[in-house]
Protein backbone atom coordinates (compact mmCIF):
# COMPACT_ATOMS: atom_id res chain seq x y z
CA UNK A 1 0.00 0.00 0.00
CA UNK A 2 1.15 3.57 -1.16
CA UNK A 3 -0.38 6.71 -0.14
CA UNK A 4 0.38 10.54 -0.88
CA UNK A 5 -1.35 12.49 1.46
CA UNK A 6 -1.61 16.19 2.24
CA UNK A 7 -1.61 17.14 6.03
CA UNK A 8 -4.94 18.90 5.42
CA UNK A 9 -6.30 14.89 4.21
CA UNK A 10 -4.87 13.11 6.68
CA UNK A 11 -7.69 11.69 8.32
CA UNK A 12 -8.94 10.31 5.00
CA UNK A 13 -5.15 8.62 4.54
CA UNK A 14 -5.91 7.50 7.87
CA UNK A 15 -8.82 6.50 7.69
CA UNK A 16 -7.80 3.99 4.48
CA UNK A 17 -4.33 2.92 6.65
CA UNK A 18 -7.09 1.59 9.01
CA UNK A 19 -8.84 -0.47 6.55
CA UNK A 20 -5.86 -1.81 5.20
CA UNK A 21 -4.57 -3.06 8.50
CA UNK A 22 -7.38 -5.43 8.83
CA UNK A 23 -7.14 -7.33 11.93
CA UNK A 24 -3.30 -6.89 11.85
CA UNK A 25 -2.27 -5.39 15.47
CA UNK A 26 1.65 -4.00 15.53
CA UNK A 27 2.84 -1.17 13.79
CA UNK A 28 6.32 -0.27 13.08
CA UNK A 29 6.38 3.05 11.73
CA UNK A 30 9.81 4.27 10.44
CA UNK A 31 10.69 7.78 9.59
CA UNK A 32 13.37 10.58 9.88
CA UNK A 33 12.70 12.82 12.72
CA UNK A 34 10.07 15.26 11.81
CA UNK A 35 8.66 13.06 8.87
CA UNK A 36 4.98 12.84 10.94
CA UNK A 37 4.92 9.35 12.90
CA UNK A 38 2.92 10.68 15.40
CA UNK A 39 1.05 13.32 13.52
CA UNK A 40 0.11 9.84 11.75
CA UNK A 41 -0.74 8.24 14.49
CA UNK A 42 -2.59 10.57 16.06
CA UNK A 43 -5.09 10.92 13.27
CA UNK A 44 -5.22 6.78 13.26
CA UNK A 45 -6.28 7.45 16.86
CA UNK A 46 -8.42 10.24 16.25
CA UNK A 47 -10.50 7.77 13.29
CA UNK A 48 -10.78 4.82 16.22
CA UNK A 49 -12.31 7.37 18.35
CA UNK A 50 -9.64 8.16 20.81
CA UNK A 51 -11.06 10.98 23.09
CA UNK A 52 -7.34 11.16 25.27
CA UNK A 53 -4.92 13.67 24.40
CA UNK A 54 -2.45 11.57 21.66
CA UNK A 55 1.02 12.76 22.30
CA UNK A 56 4.07 11.73 21.08
CA UNK A 57 5.59 8.44 24.31
CA UNK A 58 9.33 10.18 24.03
CA UNK A 59 9.98 10.24 27.99
CA UNK A 60 7.51 7.99 28.77
CA UNK A 61 8.02 5.54 26.40
CA UNK A 62 4.31 3.99 26.17
CA UNK A 63 0.73 5.90 26.03
CA UNK A 64 -2.33 3.81 25.99
CA UNK A 65 -5.45 5.22 24.83
CA UNK A 66 -8.83 3.74 24.70
CA UNK A 67 -10.93 3.48 21.24
CA UNK A 68 -15.05 4.37 20.94
CA UNK A 69 -15.36 0.31 20.88
CA UNK A 70 -13.24 0.26 24.53
CA UNK A 71 -10.19 -1.17 22.98
CA UNK A 72 -6.74 -0.37 23.69
CA UNK A 73 -4.14 1.09 21.48
CA UNK A 74 -0.35 1.51 22.93
CA UNK A 75 1.68 3.73 21.24
CA UNK A 76 5.35 3.40 21.71
CA UNK A 77 8.23 5.69 21.20
CA UNK A 78 11.36 3.55 21.17
CA UNK A 79 14.04 6.71 20.71
CA UNK A 80 15.36 6.91 23.81
CA UNK A 81 15.37 3.12 24.34
CA UNK A 82 19.16 1.75 24.20
CA UNK A 83 18.50 -2.18 23.85
CA UNK A 84 15.93 -5.02 24.12
CA UNK A 85 16.86 -5.61 27.96
CA UNK A 86 15.79 -1.40 28.49
CA UNK A 87 12.37 -2.35 26.31
CA UNK A 88 11.10 -5.37 28.25
CA UNK A 89 11.90 -3.38 31.67
CA UNK A 90 9.91 -0.15 30.16
CA UNK A 91 7.23 -3.10 29.28
CA UNK A 92 7.32 -2.64 25.57
CA UNK A 93 7.43 -5.95 25.17
CA UNK A 94 4.16 -6.84 26.94
CA UNK A 95 2.06 -4.36 24.97
CA UNK A 96 3.56 -5.77 21.86
CA UNK A 97 2.29 -9.34 22.38
CA UNK A 98 -1.13 -8.05 24.04
CA UNK A 99 -3.18 -8.54 21.07
CA UNK A 100 -4.12 -4.94 21.69
CA UNK A 101 -3.37 -2.15 18.35
CA UNK A 102 0.13 -1.60 19.25
CA UNK A 103 2.24 1.62 17.01
CA UNK A 104 6.02 1.36 17.71
CA UNK A 105 7.86 4.59 17.06
CA UNK A 106 11.54 4.20 16.18
CA UNK A 107 11.18 0.09 15.54
CA UNK A 108 14.79 -0.14 14.53
CA UNK A 109 16.19 0.37 18.36
CA UNK A 110 14.99 -3.21 19.15
CA UNK A 111 14.97 -6.63 17.49
CA UNK A 112 12.14 -7.88 19.85
CA UNK A 113 9.10 -7.29 17.19
CA UNK A 114 7.47 -9.61 15.78
CA UNK A 115 7.94 -11.15 12.27
CA UNK A 116 4.24 -10.91 11.77
CA UNK A 117 4.63 -6.59 12.16
CA UNK A 118 3.48 -4.20 9.59
CA UNK A 119 6.21 -1.42 8.40
CA UNK A 120 5.22 1.66 7.79
CA UNK A 121 7.55 4.51 6.20
CA UNK A 122 7.20 8.04 5.93
CA UNK A 123 8.79 10.30 3.95
CA UNK A 124 8.62 14.37 3.73
CA UNK A 125 7.55 14.85 0.14
CA UNK A 126 7.34 19.07 1.21
CA UNK A 127 6.40 21.03 4.46
CA UNK A 128 2.35 19.53 3.87
CA UNK A 129 2.81 16.30 1.83
CA UNK A 130 4.02 12.97 2.82
CA UNK A 131 4.49 9.66 1.50
CA UNK A 132 3.89 6.68 3.58
CA UNK A 133 4.61 3.26 2.44
CA UNK A 134 3.23 0.09 3.95
CA UNK A 135 5.09 -3.25 3.57
CA UNK A 136 3.33 -6.53 5.08
CA UNK A 137 5.24 -9.42 6.03
CA UNK A 138 6.42 -12.34 3.95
Amino acid sequence: MELIFSLADIEIAAEEFIHFLKDRTVVAFHGNLGAGKTTFIKAICKQLGVKENVSSPTFSIINQYTTANNKSIFHIDLYRIKDNEEAVSAGVEECIYSGDLCFIEWPERVCMLPADRVNVFIDTISERKRKLMCKLPS
